[in-house]
């Protein structure tokens, strides 16, 4: 491999997206989190007063719902290969899947974790839950307290599949930006 995967994981809220918007300004190559389009289209079989939660944890089919995102993710994977840069970014990898899935508490499929062993990232930076910065929003439905309880689970499942996850320190854009780029050692 000619080029690095590097994944930006964390639970919700923890400026994932800032720290992506940030690389891609610098010139860098990232594919963008697929489930916010994914949680907007969930949202819309949810009655309106049902309480907010994430899509895995209501949709009709949360099988077919983690298979679909397992799958999206795997494609944005594939598709690195067609890109000509020294270092890819994703807004989160396949193993997220798991982790939210064992969050939720559901079977994780065989075939799911065999795409996360096969295909596998150079680095991981995560970014721990930061409650001064954390907001809900229309596609953020977790509380904070369950936010905490994701990166927990995002850790774990990372490390389970023989990744060591390099958090990223609190700071600004810029200075969680420097940081990944310094450890990438490119």
């Amino acid at each position: 491999m000619d080029f690095k995967r590097i994944v930006i994981t964390g639970a919700p809220g923890t400026g994932k997206t800032s720290v992506i918007k940030s690389l891609e300004n610098a010139g860098y190559h990232c594919f963008h989190e697929i489930i916010r389009t994914m949680t907007l289209e969930a949202k819309k079989s949810q009655h309106p007063d049902s309480p907010l939660s994430n899509p895995i944890d209501f949709v009709d089919d949360s099988l077919a719902f983690n298979r679909a995102l397992i799958l999206g993710r795997l494609e944005q994977f594939k598709e690195a290969s067609q890109i000509r840069e020294k270092l890819v970014f994703y807004d989160r990898g396949t193993p997220d899947v798991l982790a939210y899935m064992d969050y939720f508490g559901q079977t994780q499929q065989q075939d799911f974790k065999d795409i996360c062993e096969k295909n596998k990232y150079c680095q991981v930076f995560i970014l721990p839950p930061w409650e001064e910065i954390y907001e809900q929003d229309n596609e953020r439905l977790e509380s904070y307290s369950q936010a905490v309880d994701l990166h927990v689970h995002l850790e774990e499942t990372y490390s389970s599949l023989g990744y060591s996850p390099i958090e990223v320190p609190f700071g600004t854009v810029d200075e969680r930006l420097a940081f990944i780029l310094n450890k990438t050692n490119i």
